[in-house]
């Protein structure tokens, strides 16, 4: 791993993700979780002060950088939950079938390699009746929106370590064997219209 991805990369991301109009996304979505969490992509643990602790019986994060982890700090402090770190990448969840409540995705999914691979782990661990929390910005549906992001997109994911532009949210759910029970969609004020249409609510297994 060069400098750049090591050291630079998540404090750049670390900065991006926690803007005002994201963290009130993270807000939306995150108290939903409960029981036996699995936060795909837990990063510098942005979405840790969101949890409420009364609902949450014990938080598993699993993202690739430990640099990343290491960032978090005092938000894995004193949250009245057991937190466990799994430095892996999303395409390989180290869980039994049927063991987690609630898998929470949040502006994850425009990074990761193989989303599909990676949705349908989260569906071979979520227990019957569990859910998918998540909050994604992707592909937005505005023609002339689109053509920029599709322009773009390949000098974005260099700089932004693999982060699409153009991920169409709901039809990777849907392939990723999931069935979209909630979700509202919108461009975020204060962000670019290229990186701000929004995506958010919740998916059971198909």
């Amino acid at each position: 791993m060069g400098f750049y991805d090591g050291y630079i990369l998540p404090r750049f991301i670390n900065c991006a993700c926690a803007s005002k109009p994201i963290m009130k996304q993270r807000q939306k979505v995150v108290p939903l979780a409960s029981g036996t969490v699995l936060e795909i992509g837990i990063g510098t643990g942005l979405n840790l002060p969101h949890y409420d602790a009364s609902r949450v019986d014990r938080l598993i994060g699993l993202d690739p950088s430990e640099a990343s982890w290491a960032l978090a700090g005092a938000r894995a402090e004193h949250l009245g939950f057991d937190v466990e770190f799994i430095a892996l990448p999303s395409e390989q969840i180290p869980l039994d079938d049927a063991s987690v409540d609630t898998v929470v995705v949040t502006f994850s999914l425009c990074t990761i390699p193989d989303p599909i691979a990676a949705l349908q782990g989260m569906a071979r661990v979520l227990r019957r009746g569990g859910s998918v929390i998540f909050c994604e910005h992707g592909r937005a549906p505005d023609t002339n929106v689109q053509k920029w992001q599709d322009r773009i997109n390949p000098i974005w994911r260099r700089l932004a370590g693999g982060c699409h532009l153009n991920r169409d949210i709901p039809a990777l759910l849907s392939s990723g064997g999931f069935e979209v029970s909630a979700l509202e969609a919108g461009y975020l004020p204060g962000t670019p219209r290229i990186a701000g249409y929004n995506y958010w609510g919740s998916a059971r297994r198909g």
